[in-house]
């Protein structure tokens, strides 16, 4: 069957509601998420160089991905028998084994619904991540195309440096915590009236009232 039409959900929708089987059973979207956050990411196919690759990388990141609270759902449109066999080729032969659930999207409803569909290779999911909060709220959306692997130590900065400017209400600076010359300071949001811009640099450090940052603190 060929997979629904794309679409493209944004940042800041919620996750849409799905009843999905995956390799370790079935799970509801966003219901089984809640309280936590959840990396939703997709592949290309099993059995593909690249995406064996990511599947290790996660894998191998899986109790980082623990101590920020976050869970990780793979998906593609393969059927579920093929997803367990590749599972088990990866363990047997790289000596991995895969700890988190991938969605048997066969149909490819739930890679229609999110624009995870590749353009022109109906029955291939493009390389997409989806970061969502506690909330079910979509708050980043990567995508890759298929001759690229992910860097999975950026998809666990932007989770950290989520939960930072969530809990402190602060910005991140490029490459944070390893800015250029801010290295992990963070940034205090822009003063929006004239009184307040005017006491920014007696309240913080400034390279302008604009610009004020302050001290990270776990």
């Amino acid at each position: 069957m060929e997979p629904k039409e794309n679409s493209f959900p944004l940042i800041g929708d919620k996750l849409p509601e799905m009843t999905v089987q995956t390799t370790h059973g079935v799970k509801k979207l966003p219901e089984d998420y809640k309280g936590k956050w959840l990396v939703l990411f997709s592949h290309p196919a099993d059995f593909t160089p690249v995406c064996t690759t990511e599947f290790i990388a996660f894998a191998k990141r899986k109790e980082k991905f623990d101590a920020l609270n976050a869970e990780l759902l793979g998906l593609s449109i393969d059927q579920i028998f093929s997803h367990i066999k590749w599972d088990e080729w990866i363990e047997e032969n790289m000596d991995v084994q895969i700890p988190f659930p991938i969605i048997a999207d066969m149909d490819g409803a739930v890679a229609g619904k999110l624009g995870m569909v590749h353009p022109g290779k109906g029955s291939q999911t493009v390389r997409a991540v989806f970061l969502v909060d506690p909330n079910s709220k979509i708050r980043i959306i990567l995508y890759y195309p298929q001759e690229i692997g992910r860097n999975m130590e950026e998809i666990l900065r932007a989770l950290e440096a989520l939960q930072v400017s969530d809990k402190q209400k602060v910005a991140m600076p490029a490459n944070w915590p390893n800015n250029d010359f801010m290295k992990d300071r963070v940034i205090i949001p822009p003063a929006n009236n004239v009184q307040d811009a005017k006491k920014r640099k007696d309240q913080y450090e400034c390279y302008d009232w604009w610009f004020c940052h302050k001290e990270y603190k776990k």
